[in-house]
């Protein structure tokens, strides 16, 4: 191409680009009384900009009856989180996943947990949506907020309320929090930091999956994938005693690691249940593909797949049982994420304990240890087993779950089986940044956006490439929306 030619081709460019990146804060605005949100979807690499996961639960679908089932109208509830790792400002993320009409969330504060439903005082923020304080969520989506200039310590009790000003009908929650949420008389009590308001406790947490903190030097995050036993049932409320939270007090302040929970009580690795989730199959994506900054995944699942297989059924075998973790497997290798798999911890006296469950539970641990299908093996089962009657838990650990689920102590020792070294981090170059949601940085719906961002930045390479090689070739490339 002739200079002349370079020169009127580059000033037509740069008035493209001009122009696309003027109009982003156009795409971005709504004339909404409410942040909407678009549909969102997120990649395993962490944000460019520094955000990452410091706590989660994986929504579940709302129970046949009860307050899952009928929702909630002009109510608050106010749901106390535990961060693994600190950050100099904080993201809330909210799920619509198995809600039956839009939600409309009419406020949304979030403040430092004193006691009870008490909030330290002065801490209070209010969070906002694309600048709004306002949010209607469609159904199946999940919105992300603006940030929140609010620093977050390392293993600090976050307290986040959420005004529910019109009926919700079914609600997306997780069931078993082993925490404390207090849902108030009527009316928007966010900002309240007393707890006269809120009159009833339940041990669940609705609407809330996530929470983001600003933290540009973490190694990586490590996600526990799991049943009731990664959930931490029978340890004690309010005392963050899931081995997750134990796992993340030996790793998150001196090796830089975030540690998320994505268990549910009751799941299965092939099997969808009513009460106890979509089965790791159905939601691994959404729960461990889609998180960002992933870099380690431990995953604990199965003895719910053999025990109720077994008894109730359907019946699976662990040649289908292995089958499914090895899918599993493959599509987060293709992801660049490692998989540890920890073996099925003892169930002899559990309610649905057979011999033939047991002899299943064998074969699958056996797999576990032996095919090399992981990248690492968490001998879960020798952690807590009974020495002199391997079976069963150890008596010192198996103090009222069940004969199932350990206690405090034993949920100790799960996490102190893991080796540290075997983590690896991330350590590849951030490839693309999260997509969609209700923002990711100033706020702002930011599907269309980022996709203008990107079509900016092309331009302005094929430019550098013009200038420097003296032609302009075209390549066509995906914007993901």
């Amino acid at each position: 191409m002739a200079p002349r030619g370079i020169g009127r081709f580059l000033a037509t460019a740069l008035s493209l680009t001009a122009l696309l990146v003027g109009s982003s804060s156009l795409l971005g605005e709504t004339s909404n009384a409410y942040a909407t949100s678009t549909a969102h979807t997120t990649d395993n690499t962490p944000s460019a900009t520094g955000w990452q996961g410091t706590w989660r639960a994986a929504p579940q679908q709302p129970f046949p009856s009860g307050t899952s089932h009928d929702g909630m109208k002009n109510q608050t509830v106010r749901m106390v989180v535990h961060s693994s790792v600190g950050g100099s400002a904080l993201r809330v993320r909210l799920s619509n996943a198995y809600g039956t009409r839009p939600v409309l969330i009419g406020r949304v504060d979030v403040a430092s947990h004193q006691t009870g439903p008490v909030t330290v005082a002065n801490t209070d923020h209010m969070v906002t949506f694309n600048g709004r304080k306002s949010v209607m969520i469609p159904v199946g989506q999940e919105v992300v907020s603006d940030p929140v200039q609010m620093s977050v310590r390392d293993e600090q009790d976050l307290v986040v309320s959420v005004f529910l000003p019109e009926a919700t009908g079914p609600t997306t929650w997780h069931h078993e929090a082993e925490s404390t949420t207090y849902t108030s008389t009527p009316g928007d009590w966010t900002a309240e930091a007393g707890g006269s308001p809120y009159q009833t406790e339940i041990p669940s947490w609705f609407y809330l999956d996530g929470i983001d903190v600003m933290h540009r030097s973490l190694n990586g995050t490590v996600l526990a994938f799991g049943d009731s036993i990664t959930d931490g049932h029978y340890s004690t409320i309010d005392a963050n005693g899931r081995w997750p939270d134990w796992l993340a007090r030996r790793i998150s302040p001196g090796q830089q690691f975030s540690v998320l929970n994505e268990g549910i009580g009751g799941n299965r690795v092939l099997t969808d249940s009513p009460t106890a989730g979509e089965s790791a199959l159905h939601r691994f994506h959404r729960d461990m593909l889609n998180q960002i900054g992933v870099s380690d995944v431990i995953f604990l699942e199965g003895i719910n797949d053999i025990g109720v297989g077994n008894t109730t059924g359907p019946y699976v075998s662990a040649d289908q049982l292995t089958a499914g973790m090895k899918q599993i497997i493959t599509e987060a290798h293709a992801r660049d994420l490692k998989v540890f798999g920890g073996t099925l911890t003892p169930f002899q006296g559990a309610a649905y304990y057979t011999a033939a469950g047991e002899a299943e539970r064998g074969a699958v641990n056996k797999w576990i240890r032996t095919s090399g299908a992981f990248d690492g093996v968490i001998d879960f089962d020798a952690a807590v087993r009974d020495p002199n009657h391997p079976l069963s838990l150890n008596p010192l650990y198996d103090t009222g779950g069940g004969h199932l689920h350990p206690n405090d102590l034993g949920y100790k020792a799960m996490a102190d089986a893991i080796n540290p070294s075997l983590l690896t981090g991330r350590t590849r170059q951030i490839s693309k940044l999260p997509v969609g949601g209700a923002s990711t940085g100033g706020g702002g719906s930011t599907a269309g956006v980022e996709g203008v961002g990107l079509l900016a930045t092309g331009v302005a390479l094929l430019l550098l490439g013009a200038t420097s090689l003296g032609f302009l070739g075209y390549r066509r490339r995906s914007v993901e929306g």
